[in-house]
């Protein structure tokens, strides 16, 4: 398989995360080995730009809950490209990641088997339950794969439809990404952090007032992280 020259990421973005979606670039930077091509997908950019124009769903946690099935779009449908939600940080190389793409597959993810307790998150917002919980928060698509993707598609499934990958119609086209990556502060087991090499704050993070403390050591980790990428050099 010929390598890129550098690895596209895409991250969701939401105005209240704008310190996790900081730290989060700054910890990709930090550990790879590869060149990485980064773009925030803000919603006013993607709303000027005419490809995305969907009313906000009551369900919908973020405002990244849709706009990261732009991704084989905005890629013009070809090559690979990762995805990821903005409420993560980054604790080992992503090119070790972006080396499992597999052709037989049109996307890959972690495949948590997650069922919420709760029903709300942070900020008050709504806890969905539903199968594949998480999957697509950190994706490997091959685009060119994901062409039923289109903007009008994106713009008009419901949220189980596009979270569900009922788009590819054959779940065995969803490999499975292996390695640690993709762990879920506050769901999994907590001996499981430290041997993460992508931690998720999936139900609120340190950056938000109310949950600075949650994670323990994840969350004492998130801080040295943001002040490192913040730090005034003499």
């Amino acid at each position: 398989m010929k390598e890129a020259i550098s690895i596209p990421i895409f991250i969701g973005f939401d105005p209240r995360e704008r310190a996790a979606t900081n730290v989060l670039i700054d910890s990709l930077y930090q550990h790879s080995s590869t060149p990485l091509s980064i773009t925030p997908l803000l919603t006013p950019q993607l709303e000027k730009q005419k490809i995305y124009y969907r009313k906000k769903d009551p369900k919908q946690s973020t405002a990244f809950s849709f706009t990261r099935f732009l991704v084989p779009y905005l890629m013009e449908y070809k090559g690979w490209a990762i995805f990821m939600d903005c409420d993560m940080l980054c604790r080992a190389d992503i090119t070790e990641l972006w080396n499992q793409r597999d052709n037989k597959y049109s996307i890959m993810c972690v495949k948590h088997e997650h069922i919420p307790g709760e029903v709300k998150k942070f900020q008050g917002e709504v806890q969905s339950a539903y199968p594949k919980k998480n999957w697509s928060s950190l994706m490997l698509m091959d685009c060119s794969k994901c062409k039923e993707l289109t903007v009008d598609y994106v713009n008009k499934a419901s949220g189980l439809e596009l979270h569900r990958f009922l788009w590819l119609r054959d779940d065995n086209l969803i490999g499975e990404i292996n390695g640690n990556w993709n762990y879920l502060v506050g769901v999994q087991k907590e001996d499981d952090a430290s041997n993460s090499k992508l931690s998720h704050w999936t139900l609120g993070g340190p950056w938000f007032n109310d949950q600075r403390t949650l994670g323990g050591a994840s969350a004492a980790e998130w801080f040295a992280s943001r002040d490192k990428a913040f730090k005034l050099w003499d």
